[in-house]
């Protein structure tokens, strides 16, 4: 049995164009006052921005691959795509996390004066459009695209937060400091929540169990179906980040196909309700494996495939 979901919907790419202009707008908006403030910390953002820019914009892409059919050469349709793209996103964020401790250790050695004031205005213009842009994603989808995405924006919520504190403190204590060093703490949080999108899509590159699905869980539930006597060379994947696939053999007793009919729709039924999962290849037999693990049945003996 093979059954897939393509719902990516209009929404999530209406949500990702706008995000995309508005995104756009506040680089160039922190670029110039970053420049007229003398602050680190507001040229962070925008380097951070730019990041989310690409993130968006390939987040985008994934979306529209995605929501393609499959094809005789890509049978499983375009699913990675969007895990690709996280993937990406979250090397990318790295990548600008370094950048930023290198600017920020090297004016912490010299640390200029800063325009308060201006880092104020512009970091709380950003809260509010990097807020707006993170809630707009969290309730467009949960695919692990759309959640590198939304990472980067609540990144950029919290940090442009941190800029505004920072500039209040430097405006009560004089210390010039504070800037690069609040770019430091920045750029933590970048990388600490890179990590997290890096884990997750390498995991459904290789094929790994999914995030936060126990194979034992399966296993049992699939054993508790009446009919079932034994499940072995059980295989459960992502072919996309909300799309899990399984393969197994189950042995049952030696009965027609048309009652193991009814065992087949059980286990199906069972793996959707509990896991989530519509993409099964499954193999009925009724003797024992000559091999434990990959399932080699002898030639000369009945098998009966189900998919």
């Amino acid at each position: 049995m093979h059954s897939h979901s393509h719902g990516t919907g209009e929404k999530t790419t209406t949500v990702l164009r706008i995000s995309l202009i508005v995104t756009l707008v506040y680089i160039a908006l922190l670029v110039v006052a970053g420049i007229r403030a003398h602050s680190l910390a507001l040229l962070s953002e925008a380097g951070h921005n730019l990041s989310d820019f690409f993130a968006l914009l390939l987040s985008l892409f994934a979306v529209y691959l995605g929501s393609r059919p499959p094809s005789s050469t890509a049978t499983y349709g375009y699913h990675r795509a969007g895990v690709l793209a996280a993937l990406i996103n979250a090397v990318s964020l790295v990548a600008v996390s370094f950048l930023i401790f290198y600017e920020a250790f090297r004016r912490l050695q010299n640390p200029g004066p800063v325009h308060a004031g201006v880092m104020i205005a512009v970091a709380a213009a950003g809260v509010l459009m990097n807020g707006v842009i993170a809630l707009l994603l969290y309730r467009s989808g949960g695919d692990v695209n759309i959640r590198s995405a939304l990472l980067h924006e609540i990144g950029d919520t919290l940090s442009t937060a941190a800029v505004i504190a920072g500039g209040w403190a430097i405006l009560a204590t004089g210390q010039y400091w504070i800037d690069p060093a609040l770019s430091v703490g920045i750029g933590a949080f970048i990388l600490w929540s890179a990590f997290g999108i890096c884990k997750e899509t390498l995991n459904i590159l290789l094929e790994g169990t999914p995030r936060g699905m126990k194979l034992g869980r399966v296993e049992a539930a699939i054993r508790r179906i009446d009919g079932v006597n034994d499940v072995h060379d059980l295989h459960v994947w992502s072919i996309g980040s909300e799309t899990h696939a399984l393969s197994c053999h189950i042995a049952i007793a030696d009965i027609p196909p048309s009652v193991s009919e009814r065992i087949l729709r059980d286990v199906k039924e069972c793996l959707h309700q509990e896991f989530r999962i519509d993409h099964t290849t499954i193999q009925f037999e009724h003797v024992e494996c000559e091999v434990a693990h990959g399932c080699v049945m002898p030639v000369s003996e009945e098998h009966h495939h189900s998919r």
